[in-house]
């Protein structure tokens, strides 16, 4: 598993060397065809990892209720997203995968409730979901590189 957590640290820094050098406009922008953006994608990364982590293994997640609504599957940008709130995400991209790697070491979410995602995958322990976010990441960075491309294109105009 310190492979994969290791993986999950390399995906989420390379998200933010990626948007780094983006605007709070540009963090916000909904392109055309699109139905959120690249701050409600970052921050759904966190939500979605607590949701498939902790609360399927029956733990109190660490993150607030309110931050996990907004950003968790099926919602949406309900508006501007402020640059305290980005920053914060940028903090939990990584802050999470610290603290959800100690939690694997230290056995805390071992009780595992079997699932099947939307993507018709059965996951049945920790370790099928961890390797499932490596998945759901890997998508959401594709998302974020083609938003990145359409957001930027626009500013350059």
């Amino acid at each position: 598993m310190k492979e994969q957590f290791e993986m999950l640290r390399k995906t989420r820094k390379s998200l933010l060397d990626l948007i780094g050098d983006l605007t709070i406009e540009q963090l916000n922008e909904v392109p055309a065809g699109f139905n959120n953006n690249i701050a409600w994608n970052l921050s759904h990364l966190v939500a979605a990892q607590q949701g498939v982590c902790y609360l399927r293994s029956n733990n109190k997640m660490i993150i607030d209720e309110s931050y996990f609504s907004s950003y968790k599957p099926g919602s949406k940008p309900e508006g501007i997203i402020s640059a305290d709130e980005i920053e914060k995400t940028r903090d939990l991209l990584l802050g999470t995968i610290d603290q959800f790697e100690a939690d694997y070491n230290n056995q805390l979410l071992s009780n595992y409730t079997p699932w099947t995602t939307r993507y018709g995958t059965e996951l049945r322990t920790i370790e099928d979901a961890t390797t499932f976010l490596l998945y759901h990441e890997g998508l959401h960075l594709g998302y974020i590189m083609a938003l990145k491309r359409l957001v930027a294109i626009k500013e350059n105009v």
